[in-house]
């Protein structure tokens, strides 16, 4: 098996469950040292025991990227340990669902812009020099929500728009530097952040935002080894699905169109 990360520094956010856990043992497959972050150190320490079964040097690191000061730290104390950073993996992220005009408490929308959007801003720009030393990758992982509006998904959607918007200009920005910027929009994925979503009254949905309905969730093994292809090939972007990729070229055609195959989806989830 061809190790396309052997030796490879990558410093993953969002570590400890769902889409990040996997990504870690994928990663440590495949010959990188790891660099773990997240809030919940013992789910970080459980994580990181798997990637150094499969070989890997992992370093817990807990933090909470919803603060600048602890995103500086994330980052430092990776270079610390490993002495570079090749790849960061901007995957931290909350979810959230109801209707606008019954969402009580409007905080949410402040927690979600602190950890999905300026979370993955505050880790970037610590990392950046050291990224452009190595000439390395940036990646973000999105959503298709971050390519067009969903009901029922405000907060979430608008922090998803701004991570794009972001990364799409500094891509620009870093053309000439060695540094690439590798976007993923990924679909409804089988993950624990359905279940620390926040409802509209701001408390996690827990066991209600379990959802999962056959051939329209993606597991995330799959998704982890569709992310890790795009991020070997330093992929522009990554959209998942086939809804995605056609919903993608509608929008261009007939965005009402794609509002009331949007406005459907979710119906018929929730």
């Amino acid at each position: 098996m061809t190790r396309r990360f052997a030796g490879q520094v990558v410093l993953l956010t969002g570590a400890s469950s769902g889409i990040g856990a996997e990504l870690a043992r994928q990663f440590a497959a495949e010959g990188a040292q790891l660099a773990l972050a997240a809030r919940d150190v013992d789910r970080l320490h459980t994580v990181a025991a798997e990637c150094r079964a499969l070989g890997a040097d992992a370093l817990v690191v807990p933090g909470d990227v919803s603060l600048e000061a602890s995103c500086a730290s994330i980052v430092e104390r990776t270079v610390a340990h490993f002495g570079r950073l090749d790849i960061l993996v901007n995957n931290a992220g909350i979810g959230s669902s109801g209707l606008f005009e019954e969402i009580t408490d409007l905080t949410i929308f402040d927690t979600l812009m602190r950890v999905n959007y300026l979370g993955s801003v505050w880790c970037t720009a610590h990392a950046l020099p050291h990224l452009k030393q190595s000439k390395g990758r940036l990646v973000a992982i999105s959503s298709l929500t971050g390519l067009t509006g969903v009901p029922k998904r405000t907060a979430y959607a608008a922090t998803k728009h701004a991570m794009a918007g972001f990364f799409d200009s500094l891509r620009i920005e870093l053309d000439g530097s060695g540094v690439t910027v590798t976007m993923v929009y990924p679909g409804f994925v089988f993950s624990e952040i359905n279940q620390r979503a926040l409802s509209p009254d701001g408390t996690p949905f827990g066991d209600r935002g379990y959802i999962r309905r056959k051939g329209e969730t993606m597991e995330t093994d799959r998704c982890g080894r569709l992310i890790l292809s795009a991020v070997a090939h330093r992929d522009r972007d990554l959209v998942m699905t086939w809804r995605g990729k056609i919903g993608r070229l509608l929008k261009l055609i007939s965005p009402k169109l794609v509002d009331r195959i949007a406005k459907g989806v979710i119906e018929t989830r929730q």
